[in-house]
């Protein structure tokens, strides 16, 4: 049995603590707003994991209750939970979601058990091998954008976190996972706030312009800033 929607995102509570690092550093030109770069030194040791944390908080969200009243577990214990949540259906949230005693949020457990989530969460590779990176493959025309980013409303407006795969291909100047939580249609435009697993201090924001049907992204550390396209991803059995 499942339940008809999830408890709603909430950024404070529902992300990491800590971040998916950038293995190279970024810097915009002033001019022309091109992005060069290097590799970062010394290398971090927790890189190329956004797709991994994004999935894994919608799993917390999906299959986890947090129990602060309860002592907290020790580490295989906790391990073993972690497993347990990251296993269930992606798409579906659960009608029974599993306790994690001595804890009152996903921020709260992932900063005092920060090196066990890590390990537990999975590699890289997991960000590499999805089920729905064919779609980038083929094109995404604007009277897809619009749809999709319809959709992405509505779905948060009836209380769903929509996981987004944030892509240019064939350019690989961004190939990007995100939770949209909040949207808002100011003008026209569509404001989407996110959980960024680059960025968990704060909340990212992600635009859609309806009169150009395009994606924009504002520029941070890792993206110069501008047009992109959307992908849902961990909707349905085919993404």
């Amino acid at each position: 049995m499942t339940t008809k929607t999830p408890r709603r995102f909430e950024f404070d509570l529902d992300t990491f603590a800590f971040a998916n690092e950038l293995l190279w550093e970024y810097r915009p030109d002033p001019a022309t707003g091109a992005m060069s770069f290097k590799k970062r030194q010394p290398r971090p040791d927790y890189a190329h994991r956004c797709f991994v944390l994004a999935r894994a908080a919608r799993q917390f969200l999906y299959h986890a209750r947090f129990a602060p009243q309860q002592p907290a577990a020790d580490d295989e214990t906790c391990r073993m939970l972690v497993r347990r949540v990251l296993a269930g259906n992606p798409r579906v949230p659960s009608a029974k979601p599993l306790e994690i005693p001595g804890f009152s949020c996903l921020r709260e457990f992932s900063r005092a058990r920060e090196k066990l989530l890590k390990a537990a969460c999975g590699g890289a590779w997991r960000s590499y091998v999805l089920r729905s990176h064919w779609r980038m493959l083929f094109p995404l025309s604007r009277r897809n954008q619009n749809r999709a980013s319809a959709k992405l409303l509505a779905g948060i407006q009836n209380g769903f976190s929509p996981i987004v795969h944030l892509v240019t291909f064939p350019s690989l100047t961004i190939n990007h996972g995100m939770i949209l939580f909040d949207g808002a249609e100011i003008g026209d435009e569509v404001r989407f706030s996110a959980y960024d697993p680059n960025r968990p201090a704060q909340p990212a924001q992600l635009l859609y312009q309806r009169s150009r049907r395009t994606f924009w992204l504002p520029p941070n550390e890792y993206w110069a800033g501008g047009a992109l396209n959307v992908i849902e991803i961990f909707r349905n059995w085919i993404l």
